[in-house]
């Protein structure tokens, strides 16, 4: 009578392993769509769960301090305290309305994060992982702070139930975000109103010559028409309010 060979080399190879259970497949090449997938829909869940019907998102650097001697950080944390107590986000039925969401990171992510915090009120953090580790920041919503490792799906989320934008001063990262949602009104992908504010006046102007796009016949003398400016936080909720955004009836 021969031996029976053991089957551990069997059981031990990576095939036969779950696929779910299997960190080096579900992280291969091959199941990028797969991994695309779930960041869609684990965040959706929870926002769905806590019934956000609709945001308002803050964009700004995450390198700006609160007391710097700018005022954005504190500008951002008023703004976010303003829009929180009269935007709807503090309904104690669903859904929830114009809910503060930021980057989730520190600067004016934290402080807009801050200042719902400040009205007793939910927001979001939509975290981004980087080679430089991003921590999310102490005053976004536990249930509704999310980790992408992709920057396209974190940035379908942000426009996804998007009411308004307001975009402080910040540099690449901010720039980049304020133009993808500003291409996605010029070209129509984005069909509801939008109203977008840009945060002291002086300092975009003094940063992008929007005007020269037109000079240039780069885009339409309208197409400056999809933002405007504010230089205070009551100003730029007063600006929201004005262009249009959406606020619920007690």
């Amino acid at each position: 009578m021969t031996d029976h060979p053991s089957n551990r080399p069997q059981m031990e190879a990576a095939a036969y392993r779950l696929p779910a259970a299997d960190p080096d497949f579900v992280l291969g090449d091959s199941t990028r769509g797969i991994r695309f997938q779930l960041e869609y829909q684990k965040a959706e869940e929870n926002l769905r769960n806590w019934g956000v019907e609709s945001t308002i998102v803050v964009f700004g650097s995450a390198r700006v301090a609160e007391k710097d001697g700018s005022g954005w950080y504190e500008a951002a944390r008023e703004f976010a305290r303003l829009c929180s107590e009269e935007g709807g986000a503090k309904h104690h039925t669903r859904p929830l309305h114009n809910v503060i969401a930021t980057g989730g990171g520190p600067g004016i992510m934290e402080a807009a994060n801050r200042g719902a915090h400040d009205a007793g009120a939910p927001s979001i953090g939509y975290n981004i992982t980087l080679p430089m580790e991003q921590e999310p920041n102490a005053f976004s919503t536990p249930d509704l702070t999310f980790r992408f490792h992709y920057f396209a799906m974190r940035k379908m989320h942000f426009a996804m139930r998007a009411a308004a934008l307001v975009v402080f001063p910040g540099g690449f990262g901010t720039m980049d975000e304020l133009f993808e949602l500003l291409t996605l009104r010029q070209t129509g992908k984005m069909t509801k109103p939008l109203p977008v504010v840009l945060y002291d006046e002086k300092f975009w102007h003094g940063t992008v010559n929007f005007g020269n796009f037109v000079k240039a016949k780069l885009v339409s003398p309208s197409d400056l028409e999809l933002f405007t400016y504010a230089s205070t936080p009551a100003e730029a909720w007063h600006e929201l309010k004005r262009c249009g955004l959406p606020i619920p009836k007690d």
